[in-house]
C-alpha cells in the first residue's frame, strides 16, 4: 500500500509507513516520482508553515487531470484544520474527479517528533 502525506508538522500517530513531504515544493517533487504509479492514499494539509500552502501540489494534480493523465489515487484525504482551505481543496480536486474525503481533525494524524 502506497501512502503519501504532505503536512508540515503532523505524522501518522500509529507510525503507519508513508512517504512524507513537509513543504509544497517537497510535495510537488514527491508527486513527480509517482507519475504513472498508484498512490493508495494521499493525505493533504492546507497550511504548510509560514506562507506555504498546499496549492502548488493541488495545481500539479489539476494540471495532470487537465492533460488527461490524472494521478492514480485511491483516495485523497484532506485533514487540514483550516475548514475554508479544506473546502476549497476538496472542490478543486473533485472537479477533476479525484476521490476526496475531508477528514478535518482526523485522529490518524497528530503532532509527533520527526527528523
Amino acid at each position: 500500500m502506497t501512502i503519501v502525506l504532505i503536512d508540515d508538522l503532523r505524522s501518522f500517530v500509529d507510525g503507519k509507513a508513508a512517504e512524507v513531504a513537509r513543504t509544497s515544493a517537497a510535495g510537488v517533487a514527491l508527486l513527480d516520482g509517482f507519475r504513472g504509479r498508484r498512490i493508495d492514499e494521499l493525505w493533504l494539509d492546507h497550511d504548510l508553515g509560514d506562507d506555504d500552502t498546499i496549492w502548488p501540489v493541488v495545481e500539479v494534480l489539476e494540471r495532470a487531470a487537465f492533460e488527461e493523465s490524472p494521478f492514480d489515487i485511491g483516495v485523497v484525504v484532506i485533514h487540514s484544520a483550516n475548514p475554508a482551505g479544506a473546502a476549497k481543496m476538496a472542490q478543486a480536486l473533485r472537479r477533476w474527479n479525484y476521490p476526496v474525503r475531508v477528514g478535518t481533525g482526523d485522529p490518524a494524524v497528530g503532532y509527533q517528533e520527526f527528523d
